[in-house]
């Protein structure tokens, strides 16, 4: 795809972007507001509103730079990813739904005869994952069946581990507008223009802790950027990003990832810039 197409693409998802942020905050004003404002880290209040509009923003702009055969596979893992996400956001701030966080906290609920919220979003992207490795199925076979597996966890892996990155200001959205620019070339590079400027667009808000991105902005950023990896031509490149993909996950589960910023040179700075002090 032409620089020219790309850039009209990436700054399309950042006007899309300001613009649902700024209607978001006339919500966010009103009575129906209130539902979607939480507490943050640091002990202030922030709306959730702005995952919302990341998904709309990054899901509608995919879609436009999507190659054929890609479209109808991001339109259904960024709307469903967004809305799975933003039924997390709501449900699982329940306060019975507390301890329901992380896999094993799923699984726990599980084994006392509960369904958490949690548990809803993950097989509800997993599905929407598979449907998307059907819809760019690539030949017939083993092969493809091999192809499918590697979408259906890029996909679904991806918009977890995005998620898994929202604890602070800005860091999501920086994770995700770093992956978006690393991935714009290509023929597929048109799927990650859009997301890359919706990310931008929501990024001044999200570290002035003006909004959050949630799980529903989050997990559809994520989602998309995951099917733009598993429309890397290389089989081999794309089972080793899903091996990364699924390390970080489960090393989420046992290894603080806020504790290892903190801590690395470098990522430390790039965490905080921009930030307010805590």
């Amino acid at each position: 795809m032409s620089t020219p197409r790309l850039a009209a693409l990436a700054a399309g998802g950042a006007l899309a972007a300001r613009a649902g942020l700024a209607a978001a905050g006339r919500l966010a004003a009103a009575p129906a507001g209130a539902r979607w404002q939480r507490t943050n880290y640091a002990r202030r209040p922030v709306s959730l509103l702005g995952g919302p509009v990341l998904a709309a923003a990054a899901t509608g702009s995919a879609v436009l730079g999507a190659p054929a055969g890609y479209r109808a596979a991001a339109a259904v893992v960024g709307t469903v990813a967004g809305a799975v996400g933003g039924y997390d956001d709501v449900a699982g701030a329940r306060p019975e739904q507390s301890r329901d966080k992380g896999l094993a906290g799923h699984l726990a609920a599980l084994r006392e005869g509960r369904v958490s919220a949690g548990a809803v979003k993950v097989a509800a992207i997993g599905a929407a994952a598979a449907l998307a490795a059907v819809l760019t199925r690539r030949g017939r076979g083993g092969s493809a069946l091999v192809d499918g597996v590697l979408t259906t966890g890029l996909v679904a892996g991806t918009a977890n581990l995005l998620n898994l990155l929202d604890l602070r200001p800005g860091r999501a959205a920086k994770a995700s507008g770093l992956l978006a620019a690393a991935t714009s070339g290509g023929p597929a590079g048109g799927l990650a223009a859009g997301p890359l400027g919706a990310a931008l667009g929501v990024l001044p808000d999200d570290l002035g802790e003006r909004v959050m991105l949630g799980d529903c902005g989050a997990n559809a950023v994520g989602a998309l950027l995951g099917l733009r990896l598993a429309a890397v031509p290389g089989r081999g490149t794309r089972a080793a990003v899903l091996a990364v993909v699924t390390a970080l996950t489960l090393a989420s589960e046992k290894v603080s990832f806020t504790r290892v910023i903190e801590s690395t040179p470098g990522l430390r700075e790039l965490d905080r810039l921009g930030r307010r002090p805590a």
